[in-house]
């Protein structure tokens, strides 16, 4: 039997692990680049949406810190349909760009997932190209040589870079979205990984029994604060992984709130904070999928 938790829950620090995961792959893009292989980053930016300016120039700094080239498209708020495609293609046949990303939103109007879906999938640096995500399907147990989901593939990562063993584990994930909800599954269930996924949401009957049966909890239904310290087991690993922005009834102000209510560190063995968590691995392992794609590119040659 399992002693009682009693203690408060460690940090998953997700800045120094995205650190160091992206120190080594300095050492691994320096090694490419001696045998002329040499990564090469793409976003595609449509309009000046200053949420979207913000993330795509933390890649490109990202880029730069690791020695990944950056491929730079910017198209106006007014940008077509046709224009866009057209971008789509150019970076689909541009030999320097090994990965890359179309920033969402895109324009009132244009048809995303036709944009989406019209990536080359060996350079979906977002891992959720369709292909992709029916190769995590299709192949949960032999290897995968296709970008992987970045959030997911981070959550994973920060924990098992913490020493916490996955295996056996029941795992509640919060929340149905492709990016985190809907693509973990894949990947936890896979049997290197060998755990047992129960997928909630924001419509779950009785979630706090859910969540109370679980080891793990990873919160991805942008709800703020849907996750409290009363629903967890105690000695649970918890995850922030969601973002809502609420508004303060005090100050009338706006502010950042992630999905895990205070207290939860109380009850938590191992607490992925929000910002601080998963945030930094997402980038990181973004930079990773950029990486091993130029390394298959020149494999298949």
């Amino acid at each position: 039997m399992r002693a009682p938790w009693t203690g408060a829950a460690q940090v998953l620090d997700g800045t120094a692990t995205a650190a160091t995961i992206k120190a080594e792959l300095k050492e691994r893009v320096d090694a490419l680049r001696a045998h002329g292989i040499v990564p090469g980053l793409g976003t595609l930016l449509v309009g000046q949406d200053p949420g979207s300016v913000k993330y795509v120039a933390g890649k490109h700094a990202d880029c730069r810190e690791v020695g990944i080239e950056s491929i730079r498209v910017e198209l106006s708020q007014t940008a077509s349909q046709a224009d866009i495609e057209a971008a789509v293609d150019r970076l689909n046949a541009d030999p320097a760009c090994t990965g890359y990303i179309v920033q969402l939103p895109l324009p009132r109007g244009v048809n995303m997932n036709a944009i989406l879906e019209r990536i080359d999938p060996d350079k979906d640096a977002d891992g959720l190209h369709p292909t992709n995500l029916g190769r995590l399907v299709l192949r949960g147990v032999e290897p995968i040589d296709s970008p992987l989901p970045c959030t997911p593939r981070g959550c994973i990562e920060l924990m098992e870079r913490h020493g916490i063993d996955l295996a056996g584990k029941d795992v509640c994930v919060i929340g149905r979205g492709v990016t985190v909800g809907r693509s973990i599954g894949l990947l936890l269930m896979r049997k290197d990984v060998n755990a047992t996924v129960d997928v909630c949401h924001t419509g779950t009957r009785d979630l706090a029994d859910h969540v109370r049966r679980a080891d793990i909890v990873i919160a991805a239904a942008g709800s703020a604060g849907i996750v409290t310290a009363e629903m967890l087991k105690p000695g649970a690993v918890v995850l922030d992984v969601g973002v809502s922005r609420v508004v303060d009834p005090a100050t009338g102000k706006g502010k950042i709130m992630g999905d895990v209510a205070d207290g939860v560190d109380r009850v938590a063995s191992w607490l992925s904070p929000n910002p601080g968590g998963v945030g930094p691995m997402t980038r990181a392992l973004l930079l990773a999928n950029v990486v091993e794609a130029a390394l298959r590119k020149e494999l298949m040659r």
